[in-house]
């Protein structure tokens, strides 16, 4: 069976992204977006998600991605996503909130997100 692409965890974490803008469809406002990292929320938050951090022009926001999400990527793919893989969906999450000028401090993506997600994305 051939190998498929995948998004090595290569490097520092909170270089996984770089430094990117989101400009809100509503009034043009342009927020800066800087990766900070990734972590198991199952333990620190008691929460079965894996979290995402960001800082969002200086405030700290988190993008909690369903873990069941990254249980039935493995079930159809056969491989588990990498924490690179989960911080671009993360990204991409929080920059079409971001659009829309949805400011949280924590967002909880569910299920179905995060494998609309991974599909918009291409990740296999």
């Amino acid at each position: 069976m051939p190998s498929l692409p995948v998004l090595a965890n290569t490097g520092a974490m909170n270089q996984f992204i770089g430094a990117f803008e989101v400009t809100s469809k509503l009034s043009g406002q342009v927020y800066d977006c800087r990766f900070s990292h990734i972590w198991n929320a199952i333990a620190t938050r008691h929460s079965d998600t894996i979290d995402a951090k960001f800082e969002v022009d200086g405030v700290g926001r988190i993008v909690g991605l369903a873990h069941n999400a990254f249980v039935e990527f493995r079930e159809k793919s056969g491989r588990d996503l990498t924490d690179r893989e989960a911080s671009f969906i993360a990204a991409e999450y929080l920059r079409e909130r971001l659009e829309e000028e949805d400011e949280r401090l924590l967002y909880d993506v569910a299920k179905e997100e995060v494998l609309r997600l991974i599909k918009m994305i291409g990740i296999q």
